[in-house]
């Protein structure tokens, strides 16, 4: 039998019920790996609570670390007792799952499990913000809000070994040490202080070169006026609420800005693409240009209270779960 969490119907951190399902066997295009440590993301509270789709009854998660114990009959270049990391699987929180092979990637003996399920989505997701949505380069100011976070942790501590100046956003005046740790230049929280004005303070009136902004509908058209003409703002999540529609006469009038969103998926689509970043986020990470926040650990048990720190915006870095 296979340990799980399961999800019967949307709701608060208490409808994830841990229990025993039947393990099951891979199919032709699958590796069951036997998980060792699994990332916890915010997109994974969405849907329990149900604000993102999610058929029920059903097992979160959609990335972890861990050993291959079977393979399906189609693959060729994964074997049983290899250690493979994952995104963009499905069914995580567990202790065994299964992966489609061409989402595995084998994972350096020098990088331990833990570490991996703390910075391999994340970590890819920063590399699609500053290597891909709006590639990052020496001598950029950037606006990064949400610098405690997950992602941010990795996201200004990249952006600032690529040359630029990272000026981080927090919610609390608790926060601001740990984004200064995380490679901000300046930190502005934004619960006392008007962030917009502060930005055109710290850049002699002339607005960042670039926004990333994964809090939302809190920070979201602000963010536009913190830019300098033609300008650009990646939209890549909302942890405060959905962002507002925007007008195209808008990002005219405010100086004939860019805008876009963001969604990882889209920018790891192919087997080449995500080798490619896997391959980048792991040699930042051995030398020493981004590292590894784990915030707490839980038992696969006690996934509700990792779900109920994260909803308390408790989490600065990121959260695992053991199987």
């Amino acid at each position: 039998m296979n340990q799980v969490i399961v999800v019967r119907a949307a709701g608060g951190p208490e409808v994830l019920e841990f229990g025993q399902v039947p393990t099951a066997e891979p199919g032709p295009s699958q590796v069951r790996v036997r998980q060792t440590a699994i990332g916890v993301n915010f997109s994974d509270t969405l849907r329990r609570a149900g604000v993102l789709p999610a058929p029920m009854p059903f097992v979160p998660g959609t990335e972890g670390v861990g050993v291959v114990v079977a393979v399906g009959a189609e693959v060729t270049d994964i074997a049983p007792g290899d250690r493979v990391a994952y995104r963009s699987a499905s069914g995580t929180y567990a202790q065994e799952c299964l992966v489609q092979a061409d989402h595995a990637i084998a994972v350096p003996d020098d990088i331990d499990d833990r570490q991996v399920a703390a910075i391999l989505s994340k970590g890819l997701s920063a590399w699609c913000l500053l290597f891909k949505a709006r590639p990052i380069a020496a001598g950029d100011t950037l606006l990064y809000h949400g610098a405690t976070g997950g992602v941010g942790h990795i996201a200004c501590r990249w952006a600032r070994s690529l040359g630029a100046r990272v000026i981080g956003t927090v919610g609390s005046a608790g926060k601001m040490a740990v984004a200064r740790a995380n490679g901000c230049d300046e930190v502005i929280d934004y619960s006392e202080e008007d962030f917009v004005a502060r930005v055109l303070e710290l850049t002699a009136g002339q607005g960042v070169d670039v926004v990333y902004d994964g809090v939302g509908r809190k920070t979201f058209l602000q963010s536009l006026d913190c830019l300098r003409p033609l300008g650009s703002m990646v939209s890549f999540g909302f942890s405060s609420g959905p962002t507002p529609p925007v007008d195209a006469s808008l990002l005219m009038a405010k100086g004939s800005l860019f805008l876009t969103g963001l969604s990882s998926s889209h920018y790891l689509m192919t087997r080449e693409a995500l080798l490619a970043g896997a391959d980048a986020l792991f040699d930042a990470f051995r030398s020493g240009r981004i590292t590894a926040a784990i915030d707490r650990s839980y038992p696969l048990k006690d996934a509700a209270a990792a779900h109920r720190a994260i909803a308390a915006r408790e989490v600065m870095g990121s959260v695992v779960l053991i199987p």
